[in-house]
Formats: structure tokens, C-alpha cells, sequence
């Protein structure tokens, strides 16, 4: 499997912009551009909240519940949350 976003587990392949953009206007290629622009997290709340985010946008981009279920019941084991 390709590389991940480290804070929503989207593919990374799967980013239009190709990954998040650092301060100085770099790739950041840990970070999707959904989580983390101009070097800093788009989304500082918690990762239930987050979670909720992430759902709501995938059921209205057309995803099924139990597929945006399935994609996001591990996020609290990505390195951005695990760090909190």
C-alpha cells in the first residue's frame, strides 16, 4: 500500500494537490492537503470532532456510512493522534 496522510489516512495518491503545503510553500509529504496547509493543520480540535469532519465530507462526496466507517474507525492509531 502507497503512502498515507498521517492525520486522515487518505491515500496520498489520492490527494488533487499531491500533498500538504509546508510554510514556506514546499510539499509536505505527510500530510494531505485536506490536513495540513501554509505549515499548519487545517483542523485543531479533537480527533472525535475531527472524525465527525472527515465522516460528514465523505457521505457527501457519495461514500456509503459503513465505507466512511470503515475508513475512519483507525484514525486514533495515526501518528498525528497518537502524539496527543
Amino acid at each position: 500500500m502507497g503512502k498515507m496522510c498521517e492525520s486522515c489516512g487518505m491515500p496520498m495518491g489520492k490527494d488533487p494537490q499531491g500533498g500538504g503545503t509546508n510554510a514556506d510553500g514546499t510539499k509536505n509529504d505527510k500530510y494531505c492537503s485536506y490536513c495540513y496547509a501554509d505549515g499548519r493543520f487545517t483542523f485543531e480540535g479533537e480527533l472525535p470532532e475531527f472524525r465527525d469532519l472527515c465522516r460528514r465530507a465523505m457521505v457527501e462526496g457519495g461514500m456509503s456510512r459503513f465505507a466512511e466507517w470503515l475508513f475512519t474507525r483507525g484514525m486514533g492509531r495515526l501518528p498525528r493522534w497518537k502524539q496527543r
